[in-house]
């Protein structure tokens, strides 16, 4: 484990209540940020286009995601002068080094669902937080 530079405790552990790590955890566990991240591993995308690929996000919620990413430096964001604004976003180097782990939530989720809802497709995805 990594010391902590905040001085609040000797080492970064997600486990411990006080530790900031929690905060991280918490960014990239947001199924919006995983969505998000994993957009933009092909390249620069504008909201648009982002929002369009992300089905069901509203721009509010996007927009949130996005700031908080570019706060975190894992987005960059990249305003082009011109007449309307030209905006894009992009993952930095830091970004790109979680895109990997997430990628393999993303396709894990999409492998295992149908073992979560069971065979009879019986079990309910409302307790699963949707």
């Amino acid at each position: 484990m990594e010391a902590c530079a905040t001085g609040k405790h000797d080492t970064h552990n997600v486990y411990e209540a006080q530790c900031p790590c929690r905060s991280l955890l918490e960014l990239l566990a947001n199924k919006w940020t995983a969505l998000a991240i994993g957009g933009l591993e092909a390249g620069p995308m504008r909201f648009g286009a982002l929002k369009k690929l992300l089905g069901g996000v509203s721009p509010k919620v996007l927009t949130q995601t996005l700031r908080r990413l570019e706060d975190s430096g894992l987005v960059l964001r990249t305003v082009y002068p011109s007449v309307p604004a030209h905006v894009e976003y992009e993952l930095t180097q830091l970004g790109r080094s979680v895109a990997e782990p997430l990628r393999d939530l993303r396709v894990w989720v999409e492998r295992h669902l149908d073992d979560v809802v069971g065979p009879d497709r019986g079990r309910d995805l409302t307790l699963l937080g949707r």
